[in-house]
């Protein structure tokens, strides 16, 4: 019994997470990629941002507190080269629920 349940709530989340929802009336789908992707990029750039904390400043640039800034910059510019480039499908996730939001589901 409790094996057809889970198999049965498995499909329908493999059912509903395939759907593709469509974007309501009014709303803008290019503004709501451009929200998700600014999200992605946002994250992103949040989670790269440990793996450079502990770089070492080398020549010419020789670290002091500009650099610090400088990097921190630098590591937010990659997440959204990430974004822009496809991401790791945050953006599209964000898109989906926001349309689910719209349809009122």
């Amino acid at each position: 019994m409790a094996d057809t349940i889970l198999a049965l709530q498995a499909e329908n989340a493999m059912a509903a997470g395939s759907r593709t929802p469509t974007p309501g009336r009014g709303m803008n789908l290019a503004k709501a990629r451009e929200a998700a992707q600014d999200f992605e990029a946002f994250f992103l750039g949040q989670m790269l941002q440990p793996m450079f904390a502990d770089l070492e400043a080398e020549e010419p640039f020789g670290g002091g507190e500009a650099e610090s800034m400088w990097r921190s910059l630098q590591v937010d510019e990659y997440g959204k080269a990430f974004a822009r480039k496809g991401g790791v499908g945050i953006a599209d996730m964000v898109v989906r629920e926001m349309i689910k939001m719209q349809e009122g589901k």
